[in-house]
């Protein structure tokens, strides 16, 4: 590997890395009270994809143990969020699905993010951050196949 290559890759790591804890503690700020940034990128998804998952589905979507997002889990149930049913063809598996409660919650997260997030595409660009996108995506199946 030469200098370069090895200089580009470092700068790639230490921007991504820095990106992803400003963007984290930014949208920590503005979530709803009580919710956290795993929280809403469950809700987020089942709002998205619709239907029931299973936990060991989304543990795998999130690239987390089981346990993590057993405890993700038992959060968002907690406060009503989402429907935690077991599997009437497998009784070891269990169904999670998003509640209505969940779903306005997500609705009131995006509410906060969406802010936040465009005033940051302003002030890059809106033309930049369209192109940036599909490099960004890019990215994550790269390192989703590795």
């Amino acid at each position: 590997m030469s200098q370069a290559t090895e200089s580009l890759a470092i700068a790639l790591i230490s921007e991504i890395l820095t990106v992803d804890q400003l963007s984290r503690a930014q949208l920590t700020k503005v979530l709803p009270k009580g919710m956290e940034l795993s929280q809403f990128s469950v809700l987020n998804h089942l709002a998205a994809h619709g239907g029931e998952r299973t936990p060991a589905q989304l543990a795998r979507v999130f690239h987390l143990t089981r346990g993590a997002m057993t405890n993700t889990l038992s959060k968002l149930e907690w406060n009503g969020w989402v429907h935690i049913r077991p599997d009437w063809d497998d009784a070891r598996r269990k169904l999670v699905s998003l509640s209505p409660p969940g779903r306005a919650a997500r609705d009131a997260a995006v509410a906060a993010i969406v802010p936040l997030m465009s005033d940051i595409t302003a002030r890059v660009g809106e033309e930049k951050v369209r192109q940036l996108l599909p490099v960004l995506r890019e990215l994550r199946v790269k390192l989703s196949e590795s």
